[in-house]
């Protein structure tokens, strides 16, 4: 005769946890995400402070980089450019469009080696490894946030100037908070792609700074979207999703804008949602693999 299973015994066996592996393409898993927030803020507050840890600027390389950069385009573009900026002076022109490409930029040179940096967190514990490249582009925001003050700043000398263009600060400065999310989203659709790539191909964070240098030049940041004269070649540039977002950045802050702004937001966000769909899932599926590859 068997025994009869005592309480303790039958209490053990309901608290088994049997782990299987994923097979084929992995759904996400929102609520496992949700659980494991307060890793995410701690591996973003991680981020923050190793970047500017013992450094000799610290800060003010945050509101340096962005200006230093408008500043030596206004100087080039701004005086022999002869762009067509339609009342806008150009510094606040490069700057306001310096700030979004930087939270990206930046977002796909840490985020894209994330992976690789973080090996003993990959093979040592279970985490959503979604999250590991996902915390340095929502690390950005700080950075994002310290150079929005310098635009408060410029804005206000220029408003004191009379030299705004008309339309500025209207209703739209209320989608602000819209594009910057925006901008995030597409920072951590590429990101996806990139970093679980340079997993297997540790080439592919070499090619990110090129990559970052000839997205800038293909996006409207220091140069007006006016310039193409076509309405037709305006749209087609909406299927960079950083055009949607530096040209909705510059239509919450200022009211101007092409007339093809509304098309192009629109395709851009369409570009950055198939870039997210097809990012999260190929992520998803290769991510069983990176504790053996890394």
């Amino acid at each position: 005769m068997s025994a009869a299973a005592t309480p303790e015994s039958h209490y053990d066996a309901e608290r088994v946890t049997v782990i299987r592996p994923t097979r084929g393409w992995a759904a996400l898993n929102l609520r496992e995400l949700w659980d494991y927030r307060e890793l995410l803020y701690f591996l973003i507050w991680r981020d923050v402070k190793i970047r500017y840890k013992q450094t000799a600027v610290g800060v003010l390389w945050i509101v340096l980089q962005p200006l230093l950069v408008a500043m030596l385009f206004t100087f080039i573009f701004g005086r022999y450019g002869h762009f067509p900026m339609q009342g806008m002076p150009y510094l606040l022109f490069a700057y306001s469009g310096m700030l979004p490409w930087l939270l990206f930029e930046n977002g796909l040179t840490l985020s894209t080696k994330s992976i690789v940096e973080n090996q003993a967190l990959v093979t040592k514990v279970y985490v959503p490894r979604l999250l590991i490249p996902i915390a340095p582009v929502l690390g950005g925001v700080v950075d994002f946030a310290i150079g929005g003050c310098v635009l408060v700043v410029l804005i206000a000398i220029y408003d004191w100037r009379g030299l705004l263009p008309a339309g500025s600060l209207g209703w739209p400065l209320l989608t602000l908070p819209f594009f910057l999310l925006f901008c995030i989203v597409a920072a951590i659709a590429v990101t996806l792609w990139l970093s679980a790539l340079n997993v297997k191909y540790r080439d592919v964070q070499y090619t990110v700074p090129f990559l970052a240098r000839v997205w800038f030049f293909a996006t409207p940041v220091v140069w007006p979207i006016s310039l193409l004269a076509s309405s037709s070649y305006q749209r087609w540039l909406g299927l960079n999703p950083m055009t949607g977002v530096v040209e909705g950045f510059r239509w919450a802050l200022f009211g101007s804008s092409v007339a093809e702004v509304g098309t192009i937001m629109l395709l851009s966000l369409g570009v950055t949602v198939v870039l997210l769909v097809g990012g999260v899932a190929y992520f998803r599926r290769v991510e069983r693999s990176f504790a053996d590859v890394v």
